[in-house]
């Protein structure tokens, strides 16, 4: 295949998940609203990641969201104090620490889950079958190649 087609076809790829991803930020700002005076859209974030991989330590929970260290812990700092989070020392070592999800948080994140979920699914009802499993294969691609944990892998509650 000639690069020149690649490219257009490339582009074109990106052009499309621009467009849903306008589509999926208006889903996510929408469902988050109802939670908007307790947790920014970067906090929810850091919940989301934390519901998905189970407790990190915070350079992996800042790798994880992109940011620095010391974004993570002022994050972090905040999301205790709304009791969103805990954090626990390990070992004789009182500068390791884990963060974890704490009961309010993993509600927040459930509640927001389940607004998003009725959202994406009011959408994808309009699709023809064939559409819907063609963007099922794409989607799940996607995010693999992002990196992003299925939500039916997340670890719950009695994992922990």
């Amino acid at each position: 295949m000639p690069t020149s087609a690649v490219t257009r076809q490339d582009s074109q790829l990106v052009d499309a998940v621009l467009t849903a991803s306008r589509v999926l930020v208006g889903v996510a700002a929408k469902s988050l609203a109802e939670h908007e005076s307790e947790v920014s859209l970067q906090q929810y974030r850091a919940l989301v990641v934390l519901a998905s991989r189970g407790p990190q330590r915070p350079i992996d929970l800042a790798e994880a969201l992109g940011v620095e260290p010391s974004t993570v812990t002022r994050l972090c700092d905040r999301l205790a104090a709304k009791r969103l989070i805990s954090r626990r020392h390990q070992g004789q070592d009182r500068r390791e620490v884990q963060l974890a999800l704490a009961s309010h948080g993993r509600k927040i994140v459930e509640a927001v889950t389940t607004r998003r979920r009725a959202e994406i699914g009011r959408i994808v009802s309009s699709l023809a079958p064939g559409e819907r499993d063609r963007i099922v294969k794409a989607f799940t691609s996607f995010a693999q190649a992002a990196g992003e944990i299925p939500e039916e892998a997340w670890p719950r509650s009695w994992d922990l």
